[in-house]
């Protein structure tokens, strides 16, 4: 996994809520035993026509968006099926940042969704209703929208804007050293063979 890094990036604004993991990819893209060449099937129902072209009037096929590495969606992103495979798809699309709003009770991702985007690299930033609001109203314009994502600071910045988000110490830790849970392990390499070595020698001895 790739070390996270300050960076600025083009902004995609999916301008609903509840998107679930069957809309980042619906079921029929789940065939492959493979875990690359689903950045395609990203949003593929509201991304392509009946005939397989592109449907223009998805913001994820505009000119704006070319290159989007920024992912803007409403509360409770990422709902629905446990499903891995649409964390693959934001992150084999190119989206290295997910951005959703907590409004109330209401979280701005699921749990798994989540937990699965930390475990691939992916960054996902709560903001508040009113912050996300000023993104969408920023993203309206013709011109591409950029923004620069500062993972050691907690910052995200649009030019004069800048939101401060909070981060689990532990994942921002394992992103900032491009750790996922098995490249953590092998931190403990050594640790691990003295105890398993040690353990092996009192089940001999007993």
């Amino acid at each position: 996994m790739e070390k996270f890094e300050t960076f600025t990036g083009v902004v995609c604004a999916v301008d609903r809520a509840n998107i679930d993991t069957d809309a980042l990819i619906p079921k029929e893209h789940l065939k492959s035993i493979k875990r690359t060449g689903f950045g395609p099937a990203l949003f593929s129902d509201w991304r392509y026509n009946a005939d397989g072209s592109d449907n223009p009037d998805f913001i994820l096929n505009q000119p704006k968006t070319q290159g989007a590495s920024i992912l803007i969606g409403r509360n409770n992103f990422g709902c629905g099926s446990s499903r891995e495979h649409a964390v693959w798809a934001v992150a084999q699309q190119g989206f290295k940042v997910v951005i959703a709003p907590i409004e109330g009770d209401i979280p701005g991702f699921a749990d798994i969704f989540r937990n699965n985007c930390s475990k691939n690299g992916v960054l996902t930033v709560q903001l508040t209703s009113e912050e996300v609001d000023r993104i969408f109203s920023l993203a309206e314009a013709d011109e591409p929208l950029e923004a620069t994502v500062n993972l050691e600071e907690q910052t995200v910045t649009f030019g004069e804007d800048v939101f401060s988000f909070d981060v689990d110490q532990a994942v921002k830790n394992k992103l900032l050293q491009g750790l996922d849970d098995i490249g953590e392990s092998l931190m403990f390499v050594e640790d691990i063979e003295a105890f398993e070595t040690d353990h092996d020698t009192q089940l001999c001895c007993a």
